[in-house]
């Protein structure tokens, strides 16, 4: 018996699945609803990320593994690509003449639009290239963004006011991951939509909307255990009870794979706040937010933990600055609500 082709794998059925699937272009001109401005900043968005994606794919070729000799704003440690990918996507959005403000993990400051007729309402944040410390090894990296839609008056240039606000007010957010295949995942705050690149035709294509399983989907908690001796109790206490009760470690180390696994599978994702980072590791304006608008528009429950004296959403947080840090408890209802119950009977 010949063994059954999937759709795409021959050149018919490859012709059909290209010709019939919406592209993300169509898909942003129809879920933007009119708003032209919105449309122009979400294509800026997947044309940053086609241009990363051939950077990486190129990177072994062209000498673009390896360390730039800087830091960047967080004292993270600089490769090649990290400044390659940040040029990207500063010139991209800054030439798309709809953003107002951008703030990238790689530069101190706020980047602000002063030119009128350069600028438009949006702000965005953004990780030009997520797990950039796993680059030289090919493991999978991603860029993360967050946008908001502008409070202060339009006829003066942005202030960092304009971003610094809680991520249940981003209009947009959404990442692509660089791996065997370049994924783009984003969501408007009305369900969650995946998108694959057909590098022959240049075209992210639709894939599916993302939705997590009812059930929780697979047992799989995703941490850096080596961080284990300086968590709270509840979440010692959590990742021994899954080792307990039959669950699958899997930490690749770069959030955008970590992520991604537990939005198809199912699971949970942590990154808690410990003894050396009480506010955590991970940034909240481009990695928190983000993440977590996707993981709630999926089904699935974005917590802090306990943070700040309470157990919150991480939707909620107040950054303080730029470069401001949450705790992440993220992924299925079934997982989640276990770690948070277990800090409810702490106390």
């Amino acid at each position: 018996m010949a063994a059954p082709q999937p759709v795409g794998f021959n050149e018919k059925g490859m012709m059909k699945n290209r010709v019939g699937t919406m592209t993300l272009t169509q898909f942003i001109v129809e879920d933007t609803q009119g708003d032209q401005e919105l449309a122009i900043l979400m294509n800026s968005i997947q044309h940053a990320c086609k241009v990363c994606a051939n950077a990486i794919k190129k990177a072994g070729p062209c000498d673009l593994y390896g360390l730039a000799g800087v830091e960047n704003s967080t004292g993270d440690d600089v490769k090649k690509l990290d400044i390659i990918a940040n040029t990207i996507w500063v010139d991209t959005l800054k030439n798309s003449g709809v953003c107002c403000l951008l703030v990238s993990e790689e530069e101190e400051e706020p980047i602000i639009i002063k030119q009128a007729h350069k600028r438009g309402p949006f702000c965005v944040a953004f990780d030009p290239l997520d797990g950039s410390s796993n680059i030289d090894c090919n493991v999978s990296v991603g860029s993360i963004f967050s946008v908001y839609r502008r409070t202060s008056a339009d006829d003066k240039p942005a202030t960092v006011k304009d971003i610094l606000r809680p991520g249940s007010e981003c209009i947009a957010a959404g990442y692509s991951m660089f791996g065997a295949a370049t994924e783009l995942v984003i969501t408007y705050g009305q369900g969650v939509y995946r998108f694959a690149l057909d590098r022959a035709i240049g075209e992210f294509l639709f894939v599916e909307q993302v939705k997590f399983p009812q059930d929780g989907g697979k047992k799989i908690y995703s941490c850096n255990e080596g961080n284990e001796h300086s968590w709270d109790q509840p979440i010692r206490d959590f990742v021994k009870e899954c080792k307990n009760t039959g669950y699958s470690a899997r930490y690749v180390g770069s959030m955008v794979s970590d992520v991604h696994r537990t939005l198809l599978y199912g699971g949970i994702f942590l990154y808690p706040a410990d003894k050396k980072s009480t506010k955590g590791k991970l940034r909240v304006l481009y990695e928190g937010f983000p993440m977590a608008m996707i993981t709630e528009q999926a089904g699935g429950l974005a917590s802090t933990g306990m943070f700040l004296g309470k157990i919150g959403r991480i939707l909620e947080v107040n950054p303080e600055h730029i470069h401001d840090r949450c705790p992440i408890i993220m992924g299925g209802e079934r997982d989640v609500k276990q770690v948070l119950a277990l800090y409810e009977k702490k106390g």
